[in-house]
């Protein structure tokens, strides 16, 4: 900006050639640029990042408005598609399971494959985590990661089970090899931890979250070696662990809620729903049922679990101490069917796929059955998000149901990729992200 207008003497002009010239031009200068940053400001609060497994609340709930309630694999509404690592090779066998997540409009993946020529059951396949642009989809940097000690005899569970996390810094992401490792941004490791002893189930199913210097990973598994496990989030050493040795596996990942003004993790445990200080794994409530794969779901003090596998399902109210199994159970669904994706909920309903391809919609307050449908191919293994506007997604690279929430069964679309997957999907800046079993999907609606 020119400064003759602010070279005068103040004592021989008037204030009206003071406004005329450095001062007015000054005052239109700072409120263009408090306009830019409000701007800018909203725009980031809308655009969301989707930072872990089930997105910002770990619940599925997403902030993003206007998200395209159509596509198809002939590419209605599918920006791009781009491989995944591992693609390029013949005869390949990969483990594609996890969910991507979303940090500063760039997308974080894992996956891991065997080249042509190894034998799955006898040599670990390459952890990789790769990152490619919202945008355009352009792979930006793919790095491998030295596999951790644990080498399945049993491939049903898979090594790439866990989706990766996120603190806006860095990356962190479990191998079912038995190892965490942190990342930056660009792909540069920054530490790497074994997780030891791993007698996990089949492979280790929960996935890592961040809570102030903390990433927390509940490793409950078998011969009572269960336990809860604070990694420092800049060093990778463990902050705390708490052991177990009453609950068996589970592959669950638990949910961080604020209860009051205290945060809680919520734990699907092998035989009790429980209310855990995130800063040292103490149990501040526990209320028996059968947790595993499915992460517990909260609203209005709500808490419902189940353990995916079938049998109970379970709603507490998550204010109370020790042992609230008679004092604080809201009420008990006696059995249900399998379904290893986890709930939602929106408003006063919860919502449930189960098999063999059934949405029900549950009433929160007391558990009646508000509708039951069958949905043909619906995905039992993907976990659904719903907007503020009220459409839920069960969304994944084979057929994705959309539904308007309610207690009316409203299907708006069926949308078909054809490339299913376990994974679930992330949502930012107007984007559904979606990873099959060979392609990483970006879909949005087109001009």
């Amino acid at each position: 900006m020119n400064n003759t207008g602010l070279n005068f003497n103040l004592q021989k002009n008037s204030i009206t050639d003071f406004c005329r010239f450095g001062w007015l031009r000054k005052t239109e200068f700072i409120i263009k640029v408090l306009i830019l940053i409000s701007f800018l400001t909203a725009k980031n609060l809308y655009a969301e990042d989707w930072p872990s497994w089930r997105g910002p609340t770990g619940q599925g709930i997403s902030q993003e408005k206007n998200l395209p309630l159509n596509w198809n694999k002939n590419g209605t509404n599918i920006l791009w598609k781009e491989k995944l690592p591992g693609q390029e090779e013949k005869n390949r066998q990969d483990q594609n399971q996890s969910s991507p997540i979303i940090i500063k409009n760039k997308i974080f993946i894992s996956a891991s494959f065997w080249r042509e020529g190894i034998e799955a059951s006898k040599e670990h396949p390459e952890h990789h985590v790769a990152c490619f642009d919202l945008f355009d989809g352009k792979k930006l940097w793919d790095t491998i990661v030295k596999a951790g000690p644990w080498k399945f005899s049993d491939l049903r569970g898979g090594y790439t089970a866990p989706t990766p996390t996120s603190d806006g810094q860095q990356i962190y992401v479990v191998f079912g090899s038995s190892v965490i490792i942190a990342l930056d941004l660009e792909g540069k490791i920054l530490w790497r931890t074994e997780i030891i002893p791993f007698d996990f189930d089949v492979a280790i199913g929960s996935s890592p979250i961040v809570t102030g210097n903390s990433v927390i990973l509940q490793c409950d598994g078998t011969r009572k070696s269960s336990r809860i496990i604070a990694f420092d989030k800049n060093s990778g050493k463990i902050q705390w662990e708490k052991k177990r040795p009453q609950n068996d596996f589970s592959h669950s990942t638990p949910t961080l809620v604020k209860i009051g003004v205290k945060e809680q993790l919520l734990v699907a445990a092998s035989n009790a729903l429980q209310g855990i200080d995130p800063t040292d794994g103490t149990i501040l409530w526990s209320c028996a049922g059968k947790g595993d794969t499915a992460s517990p779901v909260m609203n209005k003090n709500i808490v419902y679990m189940d353990s995916g596998r079938g049998g109970s399902g379970i709603a507490v109210d998550p204010s109370g101490q020790g042992d609230v199994s008679k004092s604080h159970l809201k009420w008990k669904i006696p059995q249900i069917p399998e379904g290893l994706s986890s709930p939602i909920i929106f408003g006063d309903f919860l919502y449930r796929s189960h098999n063999p391809g059934i949405l029900s919609c549950r009433n929160l307050n007391d558990g009646s059955v508000v509708f039951s449908e069958r949905l043909q191919d619906i995905s039992t293994l993907s976990t659904p998000f719903v907007t503020t506007e009220g459409y839920i997604y069960f969304a994944s690279a084979g057929k994705t149901f959309i539904l308007k929430a309610g207690p009316k069964f409203e299907l708006i679309s069926i949308n078909d990729l054809g490339d299913l997957s376990p994974s679930s999907p992330a949502v930012s800046q107007g984007r559904i992200v979606i990873k099959g079993k060979q392609y990483l999907y970006c879909i949005g609606s087109k001009p």
